[in-house]
This record gives C-alpha cells, structure tokens and sequence, in this order.
C-alpha cells in the first residue's frame, strides 16, 4: 500500500473545515475516488484491446491494471510527460 502525504498551511485548513467535516476523510476520498475513475479508464481500454487481438483478459482489477501497463496500452502521466518534452525539445 502506498501512502501519500500532504501538507496544508493553517487557513488552507481552516477552509476545508468549512466545507468537510473531515478534511482527511474528504481528500482520501477525492484520490480515492479520482484512482477509481482512472482504474475504470484503464481496464475499457484494455478489454477492447483484448479483444481486438484475441488476447486473453487477466483475472481480477489489480490484474487487469497490471496487464495494460505490460502490453504498454498505457503510460504514467510522467512517462507522457516526458515523451511530450522530448518532441518539444
């Protein structure tokens, strides 16, 4: 499991407060959320591909995700990033 820190200056608190009870439930709920979200994206992408190519889908989600970055289906925004920077340069 990987944890992700953040740090927020008093007011940047102070304003979460007014709109969450929990600031720390509301942003391990946005990430956790936003993760969904790309999770979903990642395993469409890989089931078309799958059966496009006859390719047979690995079990379960955590599988699934794996399988796409190993076919290189998909890339992290890093690698995007830097393939973006390379053409520029």
């Amino acid at each position: 499991m990987k944890t992700i820190t953040i740090q927020l200056n008093e007011t940047q608190y102070k304003s979460l407060e007014y709109v969450a009870v929990s600031p720390e439930y509301w942003a391990e709920n946005v990430v956790a959320e936003r993760a969904r979200i790309a999770k979903d994206e990642i395993i469409a992408k890989l089931v078309v591909y799958c059966n496009a190519n006859n390719i047979q889908l690995a079990t379960g989600e955590d599988a699934q995700v794996q399988q796409a970055y190993d076919l290189n289906l998909i890339k992290t925004a890093q690698q995007r990033e830097d393939e973006s920077s390379e053409g520029q340069a």
